[in-house]
């Protein structure tokens, strides 16, 4: 979002008809005042832009100590209240762990109460970079409970499901698709460039194919690692990189992680 052409770059991406040139996720931002963000969501309704996402990772206190910055809940509460007077459709997930879990009923009411949000869902973390720093606070089937009847359809039961029932084999869908994701830095541009674009996106694949080559499958992982009465939430993605995680400790696995965001890869799906 702070990107240095920030509505050229989406320009850009309306010209070869990608969807980020409407959807943008709103976090990490600088810190504006009510004038500077009513000024930049008008910009970008302007440029064509329709739908902005922001994360909310608990009330004021919670969020600002999670984000590590003072006034970051703040920030995201002016931005809304412009995003919905200028007519764009807003909204928020909020991660839901151990720590906040007690108090999520109390931040749903908070937003929705003063703010026009036209989706809000819950979701699980997952434990890829950072988020690996949440694993001893993930969910469990049982924290479900502190979710009031009025708030439970926010989150979707149907993706986050216990490990339990993951390692059954009976809702895990094979992944048959995935997304080629290429990271430009001042390191790799000039040869990027410099590539036939199909000569590119060939060695991308050629590291998700190794990458995963070098893994058994979902199904022999869960046989290695699975707990047949695991309570934890899990999205099938999630439960499956966890699992390669440990195989890789306990098998020495050194190979290109394509999952890794920061550089080119690839995302199955």
């Amino acid at each position: 979002m702070e990107h240095p052409n920030l509505l050229e770059t989406v320009g850009l991406l309306k010209r070869i008809g990608s969807p980020q040139a409407e959807f943008l996720q709103c976090d990490g931002m600088r810190m504006r005042d009510e004038k500077e963000c009513f000024k930049l969501v008008s910009d970008l309704k302007n440029a064509g832009v329709k739908h902005l996402n922001f994360t909310v990772y608990g009330d004021e206190d919670y969020h600002d100590r999670f984000a590590g910055r003072k006034s970051d809940h703040a920030l995201i509460i002016r931005m809304m209240r412009a995003a919905a007077e200028a007519g764009l459709e807003v909204s928020v997930g909020i991660p839901v762990t151990k720590e906040n879990i007690v108090s999520i009923n109390d931040v749903i009411n908070s937003l929705t109460d003063t703010l026009k949000i036209d989706k809000l869902s819950l979701f699980v973390p997952h434990e890829e970079g950072r988020g690996a720093s949440l694993a001893s606070a993930r969910l469990t089937e049982g924290d479900l409970t502190n979710i009031s009847q009025d708030h439970a359809a926010m989150f979707n039961r149907n993706l986050f499901r216990p490990e339990r029932e993951w390692v059954t084999g009976e809702f895990y869908k094979e992944e048959t698709k995935r997304a080629i994701l290429i990271s430009l830095y001042p390191e790799n541009i000039d040869r990027y460039e410099s590539m036939d674009p199909f000569d590119l996106l060939r060695e991308i694949e050629g590291l998700d194919e190794a990458y995963y080559a070098a893994y058994p499958s979902f199904s022999e992982l869960a046989e290695l690692y699975g707990d047949s009465d695991g309570t934890k939430l899990y999205r099938q993605r999630d439960l499956f990189y966890h699992y390669r995680k440990l195989y890789a400790a306990d098998h020495s696995i050194n190979v290109y992680d394509v999952t890794d965001e920061r550089f080119s890869g690839s995302r199955r799906y």
